[in-house]
């Protein structure tokens, strides 16, 4: 059973309010993504002031982005139980408390923890902001609504490194964490102006069995993607880890199909197109986190560009998106959104496949180039497809699309990472003649062979995903079609 008390489209006053309502989803849409990359340039900061090596610090930012995909499915169905925006209210506060402990951490062990406290936060707001803004705002305009927390998620994602080499380098790495408290408290404050009350509730329990199964499953997935990179993936320990994580995601399966109130509504994956978007956005994300991981190294140690100089050569990418995806979303609302996500995949394409083809002595311009084609291809993608995930769902499930959406986001971020390093490894080791985990001084060309590998392969993942779309246009217009002359 649910309950819809009304619709917040045919209240005036929320109406007057809603771009102030997007402003308030998307400082915390920006904080919560931007926090899953930006802490990996204080890395080395890290390590050395709290005494750790490199292999255990790094679980300061996969522990936040394993406790996110843990739970992010959790908070999205308690959205659809309890509220969208009281689950997102309350994530914002335990987002800005996690964020408070972080700075404050003097141990490894307390600011994984803090790190945990704060992705749950963040978890709580990513599960429901767009089921809230597919709420408040009417068709003619969710493709720009959508839109902009497509572009703020991505910006988050992919403007970390930038940022957070200014701000470690300016103020320290206990800043980075706490930027986001005086932000966050802005936030609260208008949110408790402007969020109106909740009109959406499903009177559903939450789904205890497949809540255990999902969580041990992302866990034993990435325990083992995470630390096959470190130990290798013919480690028997590695095997098992993933075997696990296969055999739980199976049962996950067969548990949720058979519940009358299941954590996931797989129903919503009979829709082929929920399916192709969200099965696209995965591979978008993979795509881009492909470049995010492979480019810092290129633009430092093959151009030879300072942290600062470098920084600024890859915002190129997100200031594209912030330029390109809103305007892709309202054109997605006039002329629909099947056409731009296709041509925004073959930008990409052709971008990846540019950026495979760099070498030591490429110009900046160049670089440049592909770098923004890659932005602009992912501006023209991101909002047209979250308009058509969302657009395919009833009231009642917006919470649980919506953080099945985000769920794949960042899923794409952790296979992406973990993609590109196994390749570029993989291909420097085998050209190097042993195993090798970083760059080898005085030879730019192995550690370039590994990389034009990685583009390659993140290109013909865009191009899978391109020829997905081309199905799914085709497919919705052929339905048109019918439908005109039914």
């Amino acid at each position: 059973m649910s309950a819809i008390l009304g619709s917040y489209q045919e209240d005036a006053e929320i109406q007057k309010k809603r771009w102030i309502i997007l402003i308030v989803l998307n400082l915390f849409t920006f904080m919560s993504t931007l926090d899953g990359s930006i802490v990996n340039i204080a890395l080395p900061v890290l390590s050395k002031e709290l005494g750790l090596p490199i292999g255990q610090i790094q679980w300061v930012t996969t522990g936040y982005l394993m406790a996110i995909c843990a739970s992010i499915l959790i908070f999205g169905r308690l959205g659809d139980i309890a509220g969208k925006i009281r689950i997102f209210k309350l994530g914002t506060i335990v987002f800005v408390i996690g964020s408070l402990l972080c700075g404050l951490s003097e141990s490894l062990s307390f600011l994984i923890f803090a790190r945990v406290v704060q992705a749950l936060g963040a978890s709580m707001t990513m599960a429901n902001s767009q089921g809230i803004v597919t709420d408040i705002f009417p068709p003619q305009e969710r493709g720009k609504s959508l839109g902009l927390i497509g572009t703020f998620v991505s910006l988050g994602s992919i403007a970390g490194p930038s940022l957070g080499g200014i701000i470690v380098s300016s103020l320290g790495w206990k800043y980075i964490f706490w930027v986001n408290i005086p932000i966050g408290l802005i936030a609260i404050l208008m949110g408790q102006k402007v969020l109106p009350r909740d009109l959406v509730r499903v009177k559903a329990k939450v789904d205890a069995p497949g809540s255990m199964l999902f969580a041990i499953f992302i866990i034993t997935l990435f325990a083992g993607l995470l630390l096959g990179q470190e130990i290798g993936y013919s480690s028997s320990w590695i095997m098992a880890s993933l075997a696990a994580a296969v055999v739980t995601f199976v049962v996950f399966l067969r548990v949720e199909w058979k519940r009358p109130e299941p954590l996931v509504q797989l129903s919503l994956f009979k829709n082929p197109l929920f399916s192709v978007s969200i099965l696209c956005g995965f591979l978008v994300f993979t795509a881009n986190f492909c470049f995010n991981i492979i480019a810092p190294f290129y633009a430092q140690n093959m151009l030879n560009l300072s942290p600062f100089h470098a920084g600024f050569l890859l915002m190129l990418l997100p200031i594209c998106m912030v330029i390109v995806a809103p305007i892709s979303g309202a054109m997605s609302d006039k002329i629909g959104s099947e056409l731009l996500t296709f041509a925004g995949l073959v930008v990409m394409v052709i971008a990846q496949f540019g950026l495979a083809y760099l070498h030591d002595g490429s110009s900046i311009i160049t670089v440049g180039i592909w770098i923004a084609m890659q932005g602009i291809g992912s501006g023209l993608f991101q909002s047209p497809n979250n308009s058509l995930i969302m657009a395919q769902v009833p009231r009642t499930q917006l919470g649980s699309a919506g953080s099945v959406n985000s769920l794949v986001r960042n899923v794409g971020m952790v296979v992406g990472i973990t993609l590109a390093t196994t390749i570029l490894f993989q291909v420097m080791s085998a050209r190097a003649g042993h195993r090798v985990t970083g760059l080898i001084p005085g030879r730019p060309d192995i550690f370039l062979s590994g990389m034009h590998v990685v583009f390659t392969t993140s290109a013909c993942i865009c191009l899978v995903a391109a020829l997905l779309t081309g199905w799914r246009m085709v497919q919705a217009r052929s339905a048109k079609r019918h439908a005109a002359a039914g």
